[in-house]
C-alpha cells in the first residue's frame, strides 16, 4: 500500500485527484492540506506517508518550501510537484530542492498513477509532455561533433569542463579551486580557449561555445 499525503489549496482539485486515486487498491490518502504547513504539521503529528503529492505554489508554505522543512521523520518520504508551471526553471528548481517527481496538471489518470508507483520504487519522474518538450529543445541544439569536424577544432573533456565553469560565472581562482589546481593553470586554460576559439575576450567566449554547442 501506497500511503499518500495530498496537499493542495484549490477544492475541486484536490477532490479530483483524492477520487481518482482512492479507486486504486494500493494507493491510500492518509490527509489531505491545504499548505506545506499542513504537510509539516501531520507529520510531526505521526502521519507518514509514503509519497507527497503537492502543488508548487501555494498560500503559506509553497509545496518547494516545504521540501526543505520535512521533519527527519519523512526521510524516506518521496515528493511529486503536481502543477501548472512548465517551464524548465521551475523543474531543476524542483529536483535541486529535493522533489522526486514533476508533473503537470494536465496529465491523464494513467500517468498519474504510473508516476507515484514508479517514485515510490525509489525512482524519479518528468511527466510525458515536459520530457518531450525538453527532448526536442535538445535537437534543436548544435551538435558539437559537427562542429568540431567542420571546424577543425577539438574540445578535450577537460575544455569543456573548464567552458561550463566559465559560464556559470567563476573566477579564475574559483574554477582553480574546482580543478583543484593553481589559479594560474586556470587563467592559462581561459586563454587557451580564447586563442582556440578565435574570439576576443571571455563574454564572446561564452556565446561561441553556446551557439556552437559545447554547452547547453
Amino acid at each position: 500500500m501506497i500511503r499518500i499525503i495530498l496537499a493542495e489549496d484549490h477544492n475541486i482539485v484536490r477532490d479530483g485527484i483524492r477520487n481518482l486515486l482512492e479507486k486504486e487498491k494500493d494507493l491510500k490518502i492518509i490527509g489531505e492540506s491545504l499548505n506545506g504547513q499542513e504537510v509539516i504539521d501531520l507529520i510531526n503529528q505521526g502521519v507518514i506517508p509514503d509519497v507527497i503529492l503537492a502543488d508548487f505554489n501555494m498560500p503559506g508554505v509553497t509545496g518547494i518550501e516545504m521540501l526543505s522543512q520535512l521533519p527527519s521523520t519523512a526521510k524516506e518520504t518521496k515528493t511529486i510537484i503536481l502543477t501548472m508551471l512548465d517551464h524548465e526553471q521551475y523543474v531543476l528548481q524542483a529536483f535541486q530542492a529535493g522533489a522526486s517527481g514533476y508533473l503537470l496538471k494536465n496529465i491523464s489518470a494513467d500517468e498519474l498513477i504510473f508516476a507515484i508507483r514508479h517514485i515510490h520504487i525509489d525512482g524519479r519522474y518528468i511527466c510525458s509532455e515536459l520530457a518531450l518538450r525538453f527532448l526536442d529543445r535538445l535537437m534543436a541544439q548544435p551538435d558539437r561533433r559537427q562542429h568540431e569536424a567542420e571546424s577543425g577544432i577539438e574540445f578535450s573533456t577537460r575544455d569543456i569542463e573548464v567552458l561550463m565553469l566559465i559560464a556559470d560565472g567563476l573566477t579564475n581562482q574559483e574554477i582553480a579551486d574546482r580543478l583543484y589546481t593553481s589559479k594560474r593553470t586556470a587563467e592559462g586554460y581561459r586563454q587557451a580557449l580564447i586563442e582556440k576559439t578565435g574570439v576576443r575576450n571571455t563574454a564572446a567566449l561564452i556565446r561561441y561555445a553556446v551557439q556552437h554547442g559545447l554547452i547547453n
